[in-house]
This record gives C-alpha cells, sequence and structure tokens, in this order.
C-alpha cells in the first residue's frame, strides 16, 4: 500500500507494480504525534498528513512539490526510519509542451524507483489498461440544491456535511476534486508523454501558473448551480486571493469556510454549512411556504414551540396560530444540553399549564440543537434569528448576535430573508464566555458589569482579543490600581471591536438589532453603536430572539 496525497500524483504508476494506492484524507482529531516530529507553525494539511500516516500504518508515500510545507514533510518522513519507500516527483508549474517532457522526465524517475524499491519491471501493458479503463466520475445529486465547491483541498467529512443538510454537490473543483478528463494510451506512440500531459492538464490547483480554467469552468457550469462553497485551509492563504477574485465577480450566494483538517471545529462548520444551505432553500421555496402556511390558518388549535439550546442558556417560545407569544422560559444550559432543554421546556409548559403533547410541532436551533430528542426538526440559529428579527422589526437590516460560544453578523434583504452571514472563528474572544471570564476576574456580577462601565474616566484600550492573553491585561491593570469601570469600559470596546469587523464582513447597513445575553450589557451596546454610528435596537428579550424564530419556522411549517 502506497499513500498520495495529490491529483498529479501518477497513481496508475504504482497500481501497475500491483501496489494498492490510497489517497489520504486526513482525519484526525489533532497532532499529537505530528507535532513531535514538525514544528507546530507547519501547515496543518501537512502535519495532518503525517499524522494520519502514523494513525493507519502508511508507511510508504509518494508527495508532489505544491508547496514549502509539503517538501518539509518530505524532509521529515525521509529521515524517520519508519517509513520504507517515501518519493517526491518535481511537477512543472506550467502547462506546455517543455512541462510535459519535464513531467515524463520525472515519471521516468519514478518507475526506475518502483522497481528498485519493488523488485519488479515495469508492466506497461497493465499500466495503459489500467489508464484507458478509467471513466470519467459521475456525480449523483438527488436534491433541489445545487453546490459548487471551490478552493484548496477538502475533507470527506466536510462534504458529508454538506449533503447532510440537503445539498448536493454538482462540481467539485477543489484541488483534489473529482472535476477530471480521462485519457487513451497508445502503446506505439509514446505513451509516458501523452501521461504527462494528461496529468498536467487535469484542472489545475492554484501552484499552477495559469489556472484560469477554474474561474472559466465555473463560469460555464453558473446556470447549474445555486451557490459555491469556498474552502481554505488555515494559514494556507493561495486560495484566499482566488476567493476574493470570486466575491466580486460572481453574483450567486458564496459562502467560505476554513479548516485546520482536524475535527475540532465540526459543530461550527455545521452550523455555517447549514446555514448557507437553508438560505438558499428559502429562496427556492418562498411561495410554497406561504401557500402551506395560509392554507392551515383556519387551524385553532396549532401550538408550536420554539427552543433554542446553546452553550450558555436554553431558551424556549411556545406561539400560537397568530404568531402570539404565550410563554416563555430562559434555564440555564448546564453540563448536558438535554437536561437544560428538558428544564426551560417544562417551565414554558407550567405557565401554561399544558403538557407536551398538546404542541404540535417543535423546532430546535442552536449550539446544541442536535441534542434534544423531543424536537421534530433543527434549524440553524442564522435562519431563527433572521426569521425573528424581521418578525420583531421589519426594518431590520442587520443582526448582530453575541452568545456564550460565538458571535454572528446576520444581513437580511428587504423581505426578512437572509442573504449573508458571518461567524467567529474557534475562539471565546468578543463572546459572552469571554464577558463571563473577564467579570470573575474583576470580581464584578456579570448582570453589573455594563451599568458599572458608564462611569468610566479613563479611556483604557485592552489591545488583546484572545481570552488568555486579555485576562492576563485585566490582571495586570488591577495591579496597577486602574479603576474598575475604566476596565470594564476598554473590555467593552474590545468587544465592539471584534464585533464591527464581523459587521463589516457581511456589510455594514442600517437598521441594526442586537440578540444574545450580551445585548442586556449596555455598556457594550452603546460602545458598538459607537463604531457603528448608529442606533441598535434591542428586543424586548433579546436571549428568545432563536427560539421566536423557530417557532415561527413551526408555524409555517403546519
Amino acid at each position: 500500500m502506497i499513500g498520495y496525497v495529490c491529483k498529479y500524483t501518477p497513481f496508475h504508476i504504482m497500481e501497475a507494480f500491483g501496489e494498492k494506492a490510497v489517497k489520504i484524507d486526513p482525519n484526525v482529531r489533532g497532532f499529537d504525534k505530528a507535532e513531535t516530529l514538525m514544528h507546530p507553525n507547519i501547515c496543518t494539511y501537512a502535519k495532518a498528513v503525517l499524522e494520519e500516516c502514523i494513525n493507519s500504518n502508511i508507511y510508504n508515500l509518494v508527495l508532489v512539490n505544491c508547496c514549502d510545507s509539503i517538501k518539509r514533510l518530505y524532509d521529515v518522513l525521509k529521515t524517520d526510519e519508519r517509513f520504507k519507500f517515501v518519493y517526491l516527483i518535481d511537477v512543472p508549474r506550467k502547462r506546455n509542451k517543455a512541462s510535459d517532457l519535464m513531467m515524463k522526465k520525472q515519471i521516468t524517475n519514478f518507475i526506475e524507483a518502483m522497481e528498485e524499491y519493488t523488485g519488479s519491471k515495469f508492466d506497461d501493458d497493465k499500466f495503459i489498461n489500467l489508464v484507458n479503463s478509467c471513466s470519467e466520475p459521475k456525480i449523483e445529486n438527488n436534491s433541489n440544491i445545487n453546490l459548487a465547491i471551490m478552493g484548496s483541498r477538502i475533507k470527506d467529512s466536510t462534504i458529508k456535511q454538506i449533503t447532510d443538510a440537503g445539498a448536493g454537490v454538482n462540481f467539485n473543483f477543489t484541488c483534489t476534486g473529482d472535476f477530471s478528463r480521462t485519457t487513451k494510451l497508445n502503446k506505439n506512440e509514446d505513451y509516458l508523454l501523452s501521461y504527462s500531459a494528461f496529468l498536467l492538464n487535469s484542472f489545475p490547483c492554484m501552484r499552477m501558473v495559469e489556472n484560469d480554467d477554474r474561474i472559466n469552468v465555473l463560469n460555464e457550469n453558473l446556470g447549474n448551480i445555486d451557490g459555491i462553497i469556498y474552502h481554505t485551509t488555515k494559514f494556507c492563504d493561495a486560495y484566499s486571493f482566488e476567493y476574493a477574485k470570486l466575491k466580486d465577480s460572481i453574483s450567486i450566494p458564496m459562502l467560505k469556510i476554513e479548516t485546520d483538517y482536524t475535527e475540532k471545529g465540526n459543530g461550527q462548520m455545521k452550523t455555517r454549512i447549514e446555514a448557507f444551505v437553508e438560505t438558499l432553500k428559502t429562496k427556492n421555496n418562498n411561495s410554497e411556504k406561504i401557500k402551506k402556511n395560509s392554507s392551515n390558518s383556519t387551524n385553532a388549535d396549532i401550538l408550536v414551540a420554539g427552543i433554542d439550546s446553546g452553550s450558555t442558556s436554553t431558551n424556549v417560545v411556545i406561539m400560537n396560530k397568530n404568531r402570539e407569544i404565550l410563554s416563555s422560559s430562559i434555564a440555564r444550559t448546564g453540563a448536558k444540553s438535554q437536561n437544560g432543554a428538558e428544564a426551560a421546556m417544562k417551565e414554558a409548559l407550567e405557565k401554561l399549564n399544558l403538557t407536551r403533547d398538546k404542541l404540535t410541532k417543535i423546532i430546535s436551533t442552536g449550539y446544541g440543537r442536535v441534542s434534544i430528542p423531543f424536537a421534530d426538526e433543527e434549524v440553524t440559529e442564522i435562519t431563527c434569528h433572521g426569521k425573528a428579527a424581521y418578525f420583531l422589526n421589519n426594518s431590520v437590516r442587520t443582526i448582530i448576535d453575541i452568545g456564550g460560544q460565538d458571535s454572528k453578523a446576520i444581513k437580511l434583504d428587504n423581505k426578512g430573508n437572509v442573504i449573508d452571514f458571518a461567524m467567529n472563528d474557534k475562539c471565546a474572544a468578543g463572546t459572552g464566555r469571554f464577558l463571563e471570564m473577564m467579570s470573575r476576574s474583576l470580581e464584578v456580577p456579570l448582570n453589573e458589569m455594563g451599568e458599572k462601565s458608564l462611569d468610566w474616566k479613563e479611556d483604557i484600550d485592552i489591545t488583546s482579543m484572545c481570552s488568555v492573553f486579555a485576562e492576563s491585561e485585566v490582571v495586570s491593570l488591577i495591579a496597577q490600581n486602574k479603576e474598575i469601570p475604566d476596565i470594564i469600559h476598554g473590555l467593552n470596546k474590545a468587544v465592539s471591536t471584534k464585533t464591527a469587523a464581523l459587521v463589516n464582513r457581511v456589510g455594514k447597513e442600517e437598521g441594526y438589532m442586537m440578540t444574545g445575553g450580551v445585548a442586556k450589557n449596555v455598556g457594550v451596546v452603546k460602545c458598538l453603536e459607537e463604531k457603528l454610528q448608529s442606533k441598535i435596537f434591542i428586543p424586548e428579550e433579546p436571549q428568545i430572539v432563536g427560539a421566536i424564530g423557530a417557532a415561527l419556522i413551526a408555524l409555517e411549517e403546519e
């Protein structure tokens, strides 16, 4: 068995020697083993490949000189005695006749290396048959939502998240995608030269000098695509340039996601992907929903519930067919999201003297939405906040939601549909958790921090938004005998700066609403209003907005 990582790899050569060629799709939770052999700042994909090889006992590997990190991986593997066969192919960066000849030389050298490693002679007949028997990949798509994936290499698990969200991947234009061509080799011709040209003329990755085919093919197929998910790998900037170019030139919706090739961020990635797909479905199905909703409007017995399971609190709203909020509750999520959901639902039902079986439909949303067994359906908080914001104030165009775990900026059109959104990365900076940590350091109750900050005198800047480093800064300021209101005001400014950056990513537009527990912090709201130079609408109870949206969606589906 020989592993490989790049589509420019001549894996047919390996198979012609009777070796099983395995394309490595790293599925790792961390880099415990890799970081003992490589520097922590090396590309996360290179480390993921090394971690996967060690975990899966893949000790034969063929690499391509696609970047400095992969070349560094090659250096590490060559010095590790566990790896028996490690080979680096120097693929040209241009696609022309001279490059074909250079690639043929690389393949010839590779064949010689394989003969030495296996002790077998190269079987050209077997090789030609293997290449000629390949067929173009067929993509099955039974969904009404057709997506294209672009950008850098993407994990199979991420593609599964996309299909699980209800979308079909019509085109995989990533550098490990299956958009490829077939070729037919003839033994009476220079078949290795033909094979070299075939490899080099694959759908080009960003390492190639001429890679305009990527955008050209996309433009040719825009009529069959509802949206684009653009994937980048953390710390690898090459594809970010293409994304910026596409965002300015492509009119269809596009979501940019970034991964570090571990499974740690799957929860947040799930939310982003599902919210994007929900947005596309809303565009396609609005008229059907309106018709369906109006046909059920005479049913007087409809009672629905929305439940928003967040990292800090779980909120429930019970609503009737007239879209009147009959009951609501806010409970701590605690150590287990299901228990928090049970408690919040019980409280909301008890206010109406009802049992759960009286509810026609329950829709869950929020961070723990997948962990609520009594919910009939789950919808992302992006969609729910958009639905509720427009319901509460139809002049809202930009929603700022700061919860315990993450922050979001959501942009609406004039009908209340989500047209864009941005979320913070895997960091507590700028979230309710950040303020909660600072509350403990300052020994000020969280619910008093907002009012206390209004009495600030000295304008202090908290320079670090990392929760750990910011806490160290706060401790240092306390040691300098700085006043507590001044420190809190500095923290509020830091949170507002981080949040304003999210708003800028979706495009500033007047008509702001703030939701989530941090919306109750008057100090943060005031600082954010100064940053945005605009007033922010705060709902009567900002913590239940997500649950309101879930209940509204439940009504639409009844």
